[in-house]
């Protein structure tokens, strides 16, 4: 038999490895942008939005353009700054970023009373009931004057205090909120 010759290394004093020695660091192309650090929404003035600020509904959005387009009919706004402005407004995602917008513009005025939203649901099925029992309640004094034995008896009276009632209670019915309540004052 041969002997083969042992390759292994001799035992020595240990020794640490060596440190690996820096390898030179490539910046990534720029095109290619890692997650975390990837571009964030920015306001109009070009700084993130703030966490507490409020996104913009498209009827706020449609508000202030329309704020815009009457301002430049009235020729308080060039035609390139209307454009400009709403532009902006229709690129604005928080209410912070349409209020500018309306800078240097008056507020329309007021109307005497605010307009009025829409019944609830609750309350349309409550007013259907008593318009129902207000027409049965007349139509059963109608005939009662018609077929009974008094000659004359004509129930306006009753008929007059019904339609009153149930006007009032049209008037006080429980209702949605209008578009001039849900708009918020900085944007009216």
């Amino acid at each position: 038999m041969t002997a083969t010759p042992d390759t292994r290394p001799a035992p020595g004093p240990a020794t640490a490895p060596a440190p690996a020695a820096p390898s030179p660091v490539t910046p990534p192309p720029a095109d290619a942008v890692p997650a975390a650090t990837a571009p964030t929404a920015t306001t109009a003035g070009g700084l993130p939005p703030r966490s507490d600020a409020v996104l913009a509904s498209d009827a706020e959005r449609e508000h202030v353009t329309a704020r815009l387009r009457t301002a430049a009919a009235e020729g308080r706004l060039t035609l390139a700054e209307s454009d400009e402005r709403q532009a902006a407004a229709y690129a604005a995602r928080t209410r912070d970023e349409l209020v500018p917008l309306l800078a240097g513009l008056p507020r329309p005025p007021r109307p005497r009373r605010p307009r009025r939203g829409p019944l609830t649901p609750r309350a349309q099925r409550n007013l259907r009931i008593h318009a129902g029992l207000t027409v049965a309640v007349l139509v059963l004094l109608v005939l009662g004057a018609v077929l009974g034995p008094a000659p004359l008896f004509v129930p306006i009276g009753p008929a007059f205090w019904l339609g009153l009632i149930l006007f009032v209670h049209s008037r006080r019915a429980e209702r949605e909120a209008s578009p001039d309540e849900e708009m918020p004052e900085e944007l009216r």
